[in-house]
């Protein structure tokens, strides 16, 4: 190539690739179907590969597209991390954040300690993804994230908060159809909630309690936010953080004594951000919020319904 290509050029693309069609695409960019067919069509005519091929479901990329995708997510990641940075003077509280957190995390835990943030700072604004995906805070895809796993890259300010503690809960009302479990062994008797596929977590239970292997489970989701709800719901047994369970007096914790995880969490943000007074006091309040969170729920509240 002679030239770089526009950077609208790569903003296209990786939107016609997320969405899998031309007027997709141009729906959410706000153009018109033909203008974003042309981004394409220059795109690939500039790197001299095909991008994407016609198919009865849309478009399928094709392996160049693919290759593609993780360096042109960057640069938007990189452009929107920008847009943050210059939103603000460094020494005010102003501007935007982004941050990235579990999706329990991110709905259930979060909002309490950020409306407090914000209504003390109402020129601060924040971005907040909540997804069990890990975003990368090198490349500034979030400036702040909530991790459940100990951040290993270098450049980073990295602060362990403790462990969440978790437990085995149901709602009143599934206990007063099917009975309370005394032993985990019980459990094999009982409908429970569980994880869709093998995960990290999943084999670390396993190796720990290995009867949970023999376990079947009647409702499988790998969010953790629709087993929550499920739980909730009454449909079975799950796993839940005990403070959750805490703000709902329905949920009754079951073989406290037999079954109990915690889920080691941090919080971590590019060093470079360090310098800006706005990041630090978001990161210190997420610091702060969070140990404040497992404080709570380090041990049960008195007079808490337990089996």
């Amino acid at each position: 190539m002679e030239q770089a290509p526009n950077w609208d050029l790569y903003w296209t693309f990786l939107h016609v690739l997320r969405e899998g069609s031309l007027s997709a695409a141009a729906r959410e960019l706000g153009l018109t179907q033909p203008t974003v067919g042309r981004h394409i069509d220059t795109l690939e005519q500039m790197i001299g590969a095909q991008l994407f091929t016609r198919s009865p479901h849309g478009l399928l990329a094709t392996d160049v597209a693919l290759e593609l995708q993780p360096y042109a997510a960057a640069m938007a990641a990189n452009a929107a991390a920008l847009v943050r940075m210059a939103s603000a003077q460094h020494d005010k509280v102003e501007g935007t954040i982004r941050i990235g957190a579990s999706e329990v995390i991110g709905v259930e835990v979060l909002p309490g300690i950020i409306a407090q943030l914000l209504n003390t700072y109402p020129a601060l604004h924040i971005e907040l993804s909540a997804s069990d995906t890990v975003e990368d805070l090198l490349n500034r895809e979030v400036d702040i994230a909530v991790r459940m796993a100990e951040p290993s890259q270098d450049a980073l300010l990295v602060r362990n908060v403790g462990s969440i503690p978790l437990g085995l809960y149901a709602h009143s009302a599934y206990i007063a159809r099917y009975g309370t479990p005394r032993t985990v062994a019980d459990l094999k008797k009982h409908r429970l909630i569980g994880f869709d596929r093998q995960t990290a977590f999943v084999r670390a239970i396993e190796k720990r309690f290995p009867v949970t292997q023999e376990l079947k489970f009647i409702y499988r989701t790998d969010s953790n936010l629709a087993q929550l709800a499920a739980i909730r719901a009454g449909i079975g047994i799950g796993i839940c953080q005990d403070g959750l369970a805490q703000d709902n007096p329905e949920l009754i914790h079951l073989l406290p004594d037999q079954f109990s995880i915690g889920l080691p969490t941090w919080i971590a943000m590019h060093e470079n951000l360090g310098s800006s007074h706005r990041f630090r006091l978001v990161f210190e309040t997420l610091i702060n919020g969070m140990l404040g969170y497992i404080k709570k729920t380090a041990a049960t509240k008195p007079g808490r319904p337990s089996v």
